[in-house]
């Protein structure tokens, strides 16, 4: 990451650029796909304290959040999900839920049955990363989208994912991250077998919500990227001014990846550094 951030800044370009040009078609996509990702458990924490913190994120210009389920039980969960579907004006199919990957296949079955009916964005990580028979199994039985990949780091990890994991390319998403998948070259390789498998960019959707996979998902014409308006500070999100409308937001000008444009983040590279 650190070695792509130099070569974009030695050309005077934004990483985006630099990438576009080198490994995409040279036209990148001058603004992406962000949701909001939040909703954790909390001591104390009340289905009002839920809501508030999803209405934050759509003042924030998000159109798109996601929350965490598998923490309580089933009937809890679903109080959560309604609670926060009421704050989407009643439209399911702008919240995503994310298990963490903590459910057996009867428990993720079960789950899956009760929440079909709301509609939602997707259903994520569902069991243990490497269990492909069990997503296999959930997506014969969940109309609905499924999300899965952060936690697979290699192409081998992904190539198992698509021929065993039961992924359908015309509505589940892949959240390979390239920090985490060792590195861009490693993801560049990744593309390359997902287009050969019949998958198409714009069902990746990275993982982690940070600046490097931003640059990475207008370069490569990926589906979208991860957000963390009020997580993992002083990492996550993005430049300081970006500017977030309808769940999409653009692209600075900035040479390299635009560390800069985070004065927190900043803060703490160049206190390291000295």
């Amino acid at each position: 990451m650190a070695l792509f951030d130099l070569a974009s800044k030695i050309e005077g370009k934004p990483l985006y650029r630099y990438l576009s040009e080198r490994y995409g078609d040279g036209q990148p996509d001058d603004s992406v796909f962000v949701y909001a990702a939040g909703g954790y458990y909390a001591p104390a924490k009340t289905l009002t304290d839920l809501q508030d913190e999803m209405r934050g994120f759509l003042d924030l210009g998000y159109d798109v959040v996601k929350m965490k389920i598998g923490g309580a039980g089933l009937a809890e969960d679903l109080r959560r999900i309604e609670a926060v579907i009421d704050v989407l004006d009643g439209d399911g199919s702008r919240l995503a839920v994310d298990v963490n990957g903590r459910f057996d296949l009867n428990t993720a079955l079960e789950y899956g049955r009760a929440i079909e009916p709301y509609g939602l964005f997707w259903y994520e990580e569902i069991g243990d990363p490497l269990d492909y028979h069990l997503n296999a199994t959930v997506a014969e039985h969940y109309t609905g989208a499924i999300a899965t990949g952060e936690n697979l780091f290699s192409l081998q990890d992904a190539r198992n994912l698509i021929r065993y994991g039961g992924l359908r390319p015309d509505r589940d998403t892949i959240q390979v991250d390239p920090a985490l998948s060792y590195g861009l070259v490693e993801y560049l390789r990744i593309q390359d077998m997902l287009r050969r498998h019949g998958w198409s960019s714009r069902r990746c959707i990275p993982h982690g919500g940070h600046q490097f996979s931003l640059h990475i998902a207008a370069a490569l014409k990926l589906g979208g990227n991860e957000s963390y308006p009020g997580e993992f500070q002083p990492t996550g999100g993005f430049a300081d001014d970006a500017v977030v409308e309808k769940s999409r937001v653009g692209l600075t000008d900035t040479p390299g990846i635009g560390f800069e444009t985070k004065a927190a983040f900043h803060k703490v590279l160049r206190a390291l550094h000295s």
